[in-house]
């Protein structure tokens, strides 16, 4: 006789994908609607903050009395049945992991709301509740006969995994707004660049590993780069000790950034590898670069990668391929066993070709690679988005009792004087300055594209003046300075990168325009 009803079975096989889902893509609203049977947060395709959100999620409230009951009831069938299925147990099991996740979230959010305090860091601070968490683990999940008790090591593992669950999804959708799908679909590559696509296996043994893979970020400048690699580096796996009761390192200070296009390249490896005290002119005192203050569980995030010249290239190379390093005028390797975050707004396959970047670090790079989609592209697939975006910068910018007033008189001027299709080639950032301007001027002005004007790069098409060949290499150079990426336009044209090149190479030679043929009329 099978331990549950063929309803609750499938209740609870929902409940097993939805536990180890990636929760910013439909298949976990789909989940959602499977288990209660009706329509669910009004009808949103995807888990994306909005300005007016209310409070708390109904939905999920519903869910978790549906799982607490499911839970009560698969324990009580236990009881009075023989030869419990290992599918069976697993289910058991994954609704039981459910109920305890969302039995603590709100503890594990106060834990992360917490202020920093330099006196008393994380790492030292006693989390109080993981008794209370241990009492429940080993209540709801030692549930069958012949199943070994959980080891307080195991139930330390498994709060760890969900502490880290906790983060990653309050630092990717508080920080990476938007509830277009191309938006949703970025929260979920970062998402899946924490876990991988695979989260059981990822709780099993991959946790401890992921830290050896680099990530490489890719986009236009505005587009959040940094805001992603923030959103990884924080998350990461942090061990957490039962004895003394507190996670083995700060989450809070693991994050450090260096842009490489705003220092020199001894200042560079000065910061990042460290030096000795008299290594050059102005280092009285020695010096731990980020590389070695980083930590295990701490994240480097190197911006503007595709800056960085060859020496300090060849360092990095090194560091990636021995995690060893030395400071700058000393000859003793030290050990870097942190995680490696990059980006760059430049085509780094057009500098390979070009010999500014090296082949070899591009490939111990991108592990892992995240591209950050251009504001206009979140618009065109969810045009109503700009009045969600704008009201989100208001608040930021004016405060939440006055963001509603000012998001609409910026709307409002936008949609008069700029249009919806305008193409916001600076994204975000330019959005931002464009929500300041019209607060304190009310008025915005783009700035003057560099190149050929669109309009002047196309004058002549209506009387025929260019071959097919010419208004190829114009339409390609014009989709290149939009997106500012061989790469990407090439993408949007479906060409291959290098052919994209060659046609805005071409472009930028003088075009022979064919005059209109005469007719002669007599």
């Amino acid at each position: 006789m099978p331990l549950l009803t063929k309803n609750d079975c499938q209740t609870a096989e929902a409940f097993s994908t939805l536990a180890f889902c990636n929760p910013f893509l439909p298949e976990r609203v789909d989940c959602e609607k499977r288990i209660l049977g009706r329509a669910t947060r009004d009808e949103q395709r995807v888990w994306s903050a909005r300005v007016d959100d209310t409070g708390a999620n109904k939905t999920l409230s519903m869910l978790q009395d549906k799982a607490e009951a499911l839970v009560q009831t698969m324990r009580a069938e236990a009881n009075r049945k023989e030869g419990v299925t290992p599918r069976e147990q697993q289910l058991y099991e994954d609704v039981a992991a459910y109920v305890l996740y969302y039995r603590f979230q709100n503890r594990f959010l106060d834990l992360i709301e917490q202020t920093p305090d330099a006196a008393f860091t994380v790492k030292y601070r006693r989390v109080t509740f993981f008794d209370a968490f241990h009492a429940d683990a080993n209540r709801l999940l030692n549930r069958f006969p012949g199943r070994e008790s959980l080891s307080r090591q195991d139930v330390a593992h498994l709060f760890a995994c969900f502490f880290q669950v906790r983060r990653a999804f309050h630092h990717i959708f508080r920080c990476i707004f938007g509830g277009s799908m191309t938006a949703a679909r970025l929260r979920a590559a970062v998402w899946q660049s924490i876990f991988t696509h695979n989260m059981r296996r990822y709780r099993q043994y991959l946790y401890d590993r992921l830290g050896d893979m680099s990530v490489l970020i890719t986009g236009a400048s505005g587009t959040g780069k940094e805001l992603v690699a923030r959103a990884i580096g924080l998350s990461r796996y942090i061990p957490f000790d039962p004895d003394a009761e507190a996670f083995a390192a700060d989450w809070q200070t693991s994050f450090h950034a260096l842009n490489l296009s705003a220092l020199s390249a001894t200042l560079i490896e000065a910061e990042l590898f460290g030096h000795r005290r008299g290594a050059f002119t102005g280092a009285e005192e020695a010096h731990a670069g980020w590389f070695e203050a980083c930590g295990p569980h701490g994240t480097v995030f190197l911006d503007e990668i595709g800056d960085a010249n060859q020496h300090v290239q060849i360092k990095l190379l090194r560091l990636l391929e021995s995690r060893t390093f030395s400071r700058l005028g000393e000859t003793e390797p030290r050990t870097f066993n942190g995680k490696v975050i990059a980006a760059t707004n430049r085509d780094l396959g057009a500098a390979m070709e070009e010999g500014a970047f090296r082949q070899d670090l591009y490939y111990r790079l991108c592990a892992d690679t995240i591209h950050t989609p251009p504001l206009h592209e979140q618009l065109a697939d969810s045009p109503r988005e700009l009045e969600n975006l704008v009201r989100h910068l208001c608040e930021r910018i004016a405060g939440g009792e006055h963001a509603e007033s000012l998001q609409k008189e910026v709307t409002d001027w936008i949609e008069k004087n700029m249009g919806r299709n305008y193409s916001w080639p600076g994204n975000v950032r330019e959005l931002e300055q464009c929500v300041r301007n019209i607060l304190i001027r009310r008025s915005y002005k783009p700035p003057v594209r560099q190149g050929v004007p669109s309009r002047g790069r196309f004058a002549g098409l209506h009387e025929g003046r260019f071959t097919a060949d010419e208004l190829l290499n114009q339409y390609c150079a014009h989709v290149y300075e939009q997106c500012g990426s061989y790469e990407e336009a090439g993408r949007r044209l479906r060409l291959d990168r290098r052919t994209v090149k060659r046609r805005v190479t071409a472009s930028r030679q003088p075009t022979r325009q064919t005059p209109a043929k005469e007719t002669n009329i007599r």
